[in-house]
């Protein structure tokens, strides 16, 4: 089968803009390059017929833009809103398309220090971005912006986006931006100064009573570490009991939660996986379980990661799980980078509890509700979680 060099091109183009990957194990390329044509196999052929008829709307659009838009168009910026457009069409938040720029924000803020305003977000199910936690002592927190509000624009610009979001927010120490957020309908605007955020992932002390108190930022590098570090002063210490605080935490990497899930339970499954096509993967904790009793306290804002320990601890009864109901995110991404320095995360697994629970969209209910009184005075829920270990 011989075709014109251009048409060959062009479908090319279009296959690998829809993310088609064509192998031409057989083509030859003619001597005659000259003449513009290329042999290529029937069968190569007709698939790359078929995808140049299936993509022809992307590339007429993409020449009515070139062609018509009042300004410069630069083709980079084209590509990228192709690229995003193709995993918005998942109509998942949490599967998504990343500038190189994006990608290396998204990374540096993995590894609980980068430059940016110190809020961690998360997109609800109504598509709002909600603030799930501020971090201490940053620019978000020293304005008064809590969990539980609403990112509504930066710098005036919305977003459909959460990577793109986030790539906003973070930039060099002492630039500015301008965040738009919501609280109880009321709208706020608030221009933050960037500053150099260190997130101390876990934080601890004794309590009155001889109770200890581990609080659970998020899962960064080196947050299980730094928990066993924290629990084994505990156990040292010989306290009568201890809080582990997940609420507010939005997750973080997986593998830093199962460490710490490994030793708050017995002998058994923390969680298993599943994937489209019905494959299980399970991952079991050992006999390495700490020996104080313990309160592992939620709410709305425990999500992803977190919420795997909660389900694990609620349906194995090795310690008590106390709060409010979390957030209902039960899917992990895996993370690629491509060639450019770009790369993806894309939804590829969703996680039960041990007993074959559902967690996405669904959350996880406590066996001892603890309503939130929102006093900045006093931690109520705080309280009688502790209380829980006499």
């Amino acid at each position: 089968m011989t075709i014109k060099k251009k048409y060959f091109v062009l479908a090319l183009v279009i296959s690998l803009v829809a993310g088609a990957l064509i192998m031409f194990g057989a083509m030859e390329i003619a001597k005659s390059m000259g003449v513009g044509t290329i042999k290529i196999e029937n069968k190569d052929y007709e698939h790359m017929k078929y995808m140049t008829d299936k993509y022809a709307k992307a590339e007429e659009l993409w020449q009515e833009i070139k062609n018509g838009y009042y300004k410069d168009v630069k083709d980079r910026d084209l590509e990228a809103g192709m690229y995003k457009g193709i995993f918005e069409g998942l109509d998942d938040p949490y599967s998504a398309y990343m500038t190189k720029k994006e990608y290396e924000s998204w990374m540096a803020s993995a590894t609980g220090e980068f430059e940016g305003v110190g809020v961690t977000f998360t997109e609800d199910d109504n598509g709002n971005y909600v603030i799930l936690n501020t971090v201490s002592g940053s620019p978000a927190e020293e304005a008064g912006i809590k969990a539980g509000d609403f990112i509504l624009e930066v710098d005036g610009k919305e977003y459909t986006d959460m990577d793109a979001l986030g790539a906003a927010l973070r930039g060099d120490k002492g630039t500015q931006v301008k965040v738009t957020y919501s609280r109880d309908g009321e709208i706020k605007n608030v221009t933050l100064t960037r500053a150099k955020i260190v997130t101390e992932t876990v934080e601890s002390e004794i309590k009155a009573g001889n109770k200890g108190y581990i609080e659970i930022l998020s899962f960064e590098e080196n947050t299980a570490e730094d928990f066993e570090s924290a629990l084994h002063e505990m156990e040292v210490k010989n306290v009568d009991g201890v809080v582990i605080d997940l609420r507010n935490n939005g997750g973080g990497l997986v593998s830093e939660g199962l460490e710490i899930a490994d030793r708050l339970l017995g002998k058994g499954t923390i969680t298993y996986t599943q994937d489209h096509n019905g494959e299980k993967e399970y991952y079991d904790s050992n006999q390495d379980k700490t020996k104080l009793p313990y309160v592992l306290l939620v709410n709305e804002g425990t999500a992803s990661t977190s919420e795997i320990i909660a389900a694990a601890v609620k349906d194995t009864g090795d310690g008590i799980l106390a709060g409010t109901k979390t957030f209902g995110k039960g899917i992990i991404q895996n993370t690629r980078q491509l060639s450019e320095g770009d790369a993806f995360k894309l939804t590829t697994y969703q996680y039960f509890s041990p007993k074959g629970k559902t967690i996405h969209k669904k959350g996880v209910k406590p066996e001892y509700f603890i309503k939130d009184n929102d006093s900045e005075e006093t931690d109520i829920q705080l309280d009688k979680a502790l209380d829980l270990l006499r």
